[in-house]
């Protein structure tokens, strides 16, 4: 009798320590996913090296509304100015004009909304595009023809491919959303939801 009961004890303690390393380990399984999330939502800060060229595909972030194009970028190495070439489709957009934006992060998850804000590291107010006080990503409105398609080429010192933070594109997303850029609404423009997304890469 007393030998089955030390027997019963000693299984009984050996399952509790197994259930605490279970409850361990889900623990620290639960904190690496936070750091992993919270590392991938952080903004990139570092320089990298300088490239000539760059693309983001756009396609859209809602099933029903569908959206595809390219943003092809060029740096003159010379001068450092880069050369964005826009062409955006959106067919039920015809005839209209949609506002594109440069935002913070490459992401493109949930409806777009994992891209954050617009890209903004001079902390400046936004507006239009080199009138007075605006968002180094507020690229404007893009006019759609009877098709939905609408093109734009923008050069600028404001951008670099690669190089110092707060010039770097890499890595950005550029936004496509469904109605115009007022040009005064803080922070946004009031430019409506975000229906089509591209990582520049």
């Amino acid at each position: 009798m007393k030998r089955n009961f030390v027997l019963l004890a000693a299984i009984t303690f050996l399952f509790s320590c197994k259930n605490r390393d279970d409850s361990a380990e889900t623990t620290r399984d639960t904190t690496e996913l936070y750091r992993d999330t919270t590392r991938v939502a952080t903004p990139d800060t570092a320089a990298r090296p300088l490239v000539s060229m760059a693309t983001a595909t756009l396609t859209n972030t809602y099933p029903d509304t569908a959206v595809s194009g390219q943003a092809r970028f060029t740096m003159d190495t010379a001068s450092g100015k880069v050369t964005m070439k826009l062409e955006v489709t959106v067919p039920s957009k015809a005839s209209k004009s949609v506002a594109v934006h440069i935002h913070e992060h490459g992401q493109c998850g949930s409806e777009g909304q994992m891209a954050h804000g617009h890209w903004n590291p001079t902390a400046a107010q936004h507006g239009k595009w080199g009138e007075g006080s605006f968002h180094s990503g507020d690229i404007g409105n893009l006019q759609l023809d009877s098709k939905g398609r609408g093109t734009l080429t923008l050069t600028t010192d404001l951008w670099s491919l690669g190089g110092r933070a707060g010039k770097n594109i890499l890595g950005k997303s550029v936004i496509v959303h469904g109605s115009s850029d007022d040009y005064k609404t803080q922070p946004s423009g009031n430019a409506g939801t975000r229906i089509g997304c591209g990582v520049i890469q």
